[in-house]
């Protein structure tokens, strides 16, 4: 069946300029790291504070009795019964007034569990953002004068490039990209048609974009050596960014709510990458994440539907137990599918991309996924889709990914569409088990 998006989320975000913190971020398998950068992290998540009420106790109100007084009272007992009497009487008072106490204590009890057990109940409701290629960067053959950096060094601003889709990174609860290239001093560049690098202060394009995290797990994260991976890891991380792929494994805390993204690269590794993805959905369940994305770099590029091994990807990470699947690479945006009650996005296409000074096709999009989580149990529920184009101007790649309108928007709904119909009968056709 044919994949359709629901249209109720098409509306203009909202920037919300004083978020909480909501989320830390660590490291799987090989090295731990926390996330705490107070000025970037944002999202919906609960920072509250307990005011407890200040009661004023007032001292007590001592009058001096009157001598006659005093003096009578020192000089007179009471009856031995009267005294007897007083002490059962203020006996069988505090017994009451302990009753009530306790009374009213299992009252309040009961309240608190009952609260608790109906905000179980209802779970916690994430919106996770994906968006496309992000290279923040330029090959040292192209002209210097149009080419990304040149844009940087013009403008001078970092939250330029994002600046038209950063309210609805702020809008979410995280939002994840594809980093595809270099941040890096290397010069040992690497013999190969493109290589893209940038000086390390470009991550603050990210930061400054209200993105979460980014997948290194494509062909274009080591274009200046081993050095340039690590120092693409250190520069994106040093602004608060966690970074995943390969073997690396990104936990969010995202308003209560473990996820765990994975990062993998299908062209480079053939046969064996299969296995290393299915390795790595199991260490995410095994340290309690309740959603698992796998963020794919896989197909061809400029085919706007994926090819058979794409979609035997996209089903092995499925039955695995990922519970979404998104992809990059083709550089064009390709369909999407529902397989067995679960998205795969199979290509968002670019996004921020300084591969290209103007490329023919500018279509790409930005995906949300929003998911209720009752402790293990994680309920899909809507998946938006944005349409963009990677510039503000159609005339050129200006470097600034910008949500499409009008005519614009539907024309890239419908291709969306033909390509997602075109992938349900591929899939009805080799009985794949792809459902609506």
């Amino acid at each position: 069946m044919p994949y359709q998006h629901n249209k109720k989320q098409d509306r203009k975000p909202t920037k919300r300029t004083d978020r909480p913190a909501r989320r830390t971020a660590t490291h799987g398998t090989k090295r731990e790291t926390t996330r705490s950068n107070a000025p970037h992290v944002r999202g919906a998540g609960v920072n509250s504070k307990v005011h407890q009420e200040q009661h004023r106790v007032m001292p007590p109100t001592t009058h001096a009795a009157h001598p006659s007084y005093q003096m009578r009272n020192s000089k007179r007992h009471l009856p031995v019964w009267i005294a007897f009497a007083l002490i059962a009487l203020i006996a069988v008072a505090f017994a009451f007034s302990s009753c009530t106490s306790c009374s009213s204590g299992e009252s309040n009890n009961e309240g608190t569990l009952a609260a608790s057990d109906k905000a179980a109940s209802e779970g916690q409701t994430i919106t996770l953002s994906f968006a496309g290629d992000c290279t923040l960067g330029t090959d040292e053959g192209f002209d210097r004068s149009t080419s990304f950096n040149a844009k940087y060094n013009e403008v001078g601003d970092p939250a330029y490039f994002f600046a038209n889709v950063a309210s609805i990174f702020a809008d979410d609860d995280a939002t994840i990209v594809n980093m595809e290239g270099t941040l890096t001093d290397s010069t040992t560049r690497a013999d190969k048609t493109f290589a893209f690098k940038a000086p390390r202060e470009y991550a603050e394009i990210l930061k400054a974009g209200n993105v979460d995290a980014a997948s290194l797990a494509n062909n274009h994260s080591r274009d200046y050596g081993d050095q340039s991976y690590t120092d693409t890891i250190e520069a994106v991380e040093a602004v608060g960014i966690p970074t995943f792929g390969y073997d690396r494994i990104a936990y969010l805390d995202v308003k209560g709510v473990k996820v765990a993204l994975v990062g993998t690269y299908e062209l480079a590794e053939g046969a064996g990458i299969k296995d290393e993805m299915v390795n790595n959905i199991n260490a995410a369940k095994e340290a309690g994440a309740q959603i698992i994305v796998v963020f794919f770099h896989w197909g061809t590029e400029r085919e706007t539907v994926p090819d058979s091994v794409q979609m035997e990807l996209g089903h092995a990470a499925i039955d695995a137990g990922a519970t979404l699947v998104v992809g990059s690479h083709p550089h064009v945006i390709q369909g999407m599918e529902n397989y067995n009650g679960h998205t795969i996005v199979y290509s968002l296409g670019n996004f921020c991309f300084g591969g290209n000074k103007n490329p023919s096709d500018k279509d790409c999009m930005i995906v949300q996924q929003t998911f209720t989580v009752r402790g293990n149990d994680v309920t899909i529920d809507n998946t938006n889709v944005i349409p963009c184009s990677i510039s503000s101007v159609s005339s050129r790649n200006n470097y600034q990914p910008t949500p499409a309108t009008g005519d614009e928007k539907e024309r890239i709904e419908a291709k969306i569409k033909r390509s997602s119909d075109a992938i349900a009968e591929m899939a009805a056709g080799s009985g794949s088990g792809s459902n609506e």
